[in-house]
């Protein structure tokens, strides 16, 4: 005898028909732009690509063997783990400043929300154009305003540690906003019961942020970490635009390494997929040791 039917209720073990029909377009793009675009750089790491005739040739390992003796490589590689070294957490620490400050009594908060956020939703070649206008040594802004102050003007395209001051601070100002809002966020949703509880304990404005607010702020923290170095590791328009990688290699990152070896005068487009692999690489392996260390984290504390 079958068991009797609930009104409103489906049987276990019948999937619901119209669920393909809602994840087949979102799987369909992500196929065809993202598992598509990644599984073909990864047969194009193992070619050779004539840059005339475009006939391909096998050649295995080879491009992984001239990038393991490629100094250019190396130096774009330093200069992109040094920028996310410089930038991750300086957008972390200033971004959470941020939100502590918006989270507080402040007047006008949601506009200057908006002013601190407004450089995330521009394109990374105007942010890059935007940079050239202020860092430009013949006519920048940053020139004029030293000549007027009566200040050594600075060699922002010309020295490779000014060049590369200069992509910092103009990511800092896009990356700024976007962590200021997920951290917000994730203030917003701190009970205000643990902060009035630990200061009726005696517990001072620094101790409530570090021992309550702080071990809160874990899971947005986690967030903005790995996303924040997988953008360092991707950063592309907005080095390409402001140094174009020079002076020299002083501003070469991976990203612009590989599109110049790909697209550029060498039209190695073989050696440019594997650049794109590596960087692949590096970001998968950064974030599975994080979200490891996050997880053992959760269950130790736990």
């Amino acid at each position: 005898m079958s068991a009797p039917s609930v009104p409103g209720v489906r049987r276990q073990g019948r999937g619901d028909r119209s669920a393909p029909l809602f994840a087949g377009p979102v799987v369909l793009l992500a196929g065809l732009f993202l598992v598509l675009p990644m599984g073909l750089a990864l047969v194009f790491s193992l070619t050779e690509i004539a840059p005339l005739s475009g006939e391909v040739g096998w050649v295995g390992l080879a491009n992984f063997a001239t990038m393991a003796a490629d100094p250019t490589f190396f130096r774009s590689l330093l200069n992109t783990a040094l920028f996310a070294l410089v930038t991750v957490p300086g957008s972390m620490a200033i971004g959470l400043a941020l939100a502590l400050l918006m989270n507080s009594v402040l007047p006008a908060r949601p506009l200057f929300r908006t002013v601190v956020y407004l450089p995330l939703v521009i394109s990374g070649v105007a942010v890059g154009l935007i940079g050239s206008l202020l860092f430009n040594e013949t006519s920048g802004v940053l020139r004029a305003l030293a000549l007027a102050l009566g200040l050594p003007v600075v060699p922002w395209q010309s020295s490779g540690p000014a060049a590369f001051a200069s992509v910092v601070l103009i990511t800092l100002w896009v990356r700024v906003g976007f962590c200021m809002i997920i951290y917000l966020a994730a203030l917003q949703a701190v009970p205000p019961e643990l902060h009035e509880a630990a200061q009726v304990e005696g517990a001072s404005g620094w101790q409530r942020f570090h021992h309550v607010t702080l071990p809160l702020l874990g899971p947005a923290t986690f967030f903005l970490l790995i996303m924040s170095v997988i953008y360092s590791f991707n950063v592309f328009d907005t080095v390409f635009v402001l140094t174009g990688g020079g002076p020299g290699s002083a501003t070469e990152v991976l990203g612009t390494y590989a599109y110049d070896t790909a697209f550029g005068p060498a039209r190695d487009q073989g050696y440019g997929a594997a650049i794109g692999v590596v960087v692949f690489v590096l970001t998968m392996v950064f974030t599975l040791v994080q979200w490891r260390r996050s997880r053992a984290a959760r269950d130790g504390a736990l």
